[in-house]
């Protein structure tokens, strides 16, 4: 169901500070880095350059995002120069000036298994342009655009900028998360997604430059549409459809793909993968896809026997797990304004069977920022110093 009125824009009264690989975030447990993955795929030699990285610079594991990346923490000062080194020796960091913007989301299994077509394509030609064009590294660090195969996971993650298959040849311009009505032919979405991204910071700076997000703007869907189909751009408009509220698949489990061989989908508790996690991804698969709910795919199996290795490591493979339901932030010690060690009181209540609001999708919060709080309908298990307030989503 669409909202009954626009959402009251934030007011902006600081710079975009998001961190990065390059620019890091000076936090209560060190520096704190942040990895861009498009579409969340990473080549086994990338997880091992990652795994070597947060043992010799960091606290010797990877934090995941919502956005299918990575964080390092711990790392100590002076180290992003190196880790900076680290990545674009191995592909991760193809552009200084754009990291911060790379924040590109891919359907799940995409070319693998469903889907109405193969997003990875999109993915890389939207990253190759993103980071080619000079103009583009002025994006804010938020940005999130969203490339979604048809089945409805990435799509509805409010991508400020966004792709959405319709069917086998025709493709939605999302904005906001929003259908624009202009399509695309598959080979020429990606073209319309840039101009679209062109035509958003435009608006932006039109508009004060300060927002950091499309939602943000006044009326941002409608002025951006205006300002891409006034552009040289072949995008052709029908009626706008629904795009959907909540992810419409998270897969867990086996996965039989399309060409008869498995997906192994894992969720990691509380998103924190180990280097000896990070080793045993990279023996079993020569790629990796991260999802946006904090958890790891590992592709192109033979058969789902090593089910039990993931299993046996601490990853969750299970759909009834709590694990499936529960994020948290970072809390105490790594975060200063934290009220609560989080991640360690989540883990008690998820081990003893105390998960408050009989077990629903939760997310437990150091303090009222809430930082790291997955979108949609979800349960705040929130800090406040005398134990923790529960705040039921709203209606």
């Amino acid at each position: 169901m669409s909202p009954a009125g626009p959402p009251t824009p934030p007011l902006r009264d600081r710079a975009d500070a998001c961190p990065g690989a390059l620019q890091t975030h000076s936090a209560a447990d060190g520096e704190l880095a942040r990895v861009r993955v498009p579409g969340g795929l990473l080549r086994a030699d990338q997880v091992r350059v990652l795994a070597a990285a947060a043992v010799e610079l960091g606290d010797g594991a990877l934090e995941l995002t919502s956005r299918g990346n990575v964080q390092l923490r711990g790392l100590r000062p002076g180290s992003a120069g190196e880790l900076g080194d680290r990545l674009a020796a191995a592909g991760l960091l193809p552009s200084d000036s754009h990291e911060t913007a790379r924040n590109l989301l891919g359907s799940v299994l995409s070319g693998r298994a469903g889907g109405l077509l193969d997003a990875r394509p999109w993915i890389r030609g939207f990253d190759a342009g993103l980071c080619a064009d000079p103009s583009l590294a002025a994006l804010p660090g938020r940005f999130l655009a969203t490339f979604d195969d048809g089945r409805g996971d990435v799509a509805a993650l409010g991508g400020d900028v966004g792709l959405f298959a319709l069917s086998p040849g025709t493709v939605a311009l999302t904005l906001a998360g929003a259908d624009s009505g202009l399509r695309a032919g598959p080979a020429d979405a990606v073209a319309l997604a840039l101009a679209a991204t062109r035509a958003f910071l435009a608006e932006r700076a039109g508009q004060g430059g300060t927002a950091w997000r499309l939602v943000e703007l006044a009326e941002g869907l409608a002025r951006v549409t205006a300002r891409v189909a006034g552009m040289q751009v072949e995008a052709p408009a029908d009626p706008r459809v629904e795009v959907p509220a909540e992810p419409l698949v998270r897969p867990i489990g086996a996965v039989p793909q399309d060409d008869g061989r498995t997906a192994l989908a894992a969720v990691v508790p509380l998103g924190r993968l180990t280097a000896a996690h990070l080793l045993l991804l990279a023996d079993l698969a020569a790629e990796v896809q991260l999802t946006p709910w904090r958890g790891v795919v590992v592709p192109d199996l033979a058969d789902g026997s090593a089910a039990d290795l993931l299993v046996e490591a601490g990853l969750v493979l299970d759909t009834d797990s709590p694990w499936t339901r529960v994020t948290a932030c970072a809390g105490l010690p790594g975060c200063a304004k934290s009220l609560a060690d989080v991640r360690a009181d989540a883990t008690a209540a998820v081990m003893v069977g105390s998960l408050p609001a009989g077990g629903a999708r939760q997310h437990w919060a150091g303090c009222e920022r809430r930082c790291g709080r997955p979108g949609g309908a979800v349960v705040d298990v929130v800090a406040t110093g005398s134990g923790y307030r529960i705040d039921a989503p709203t209606a």
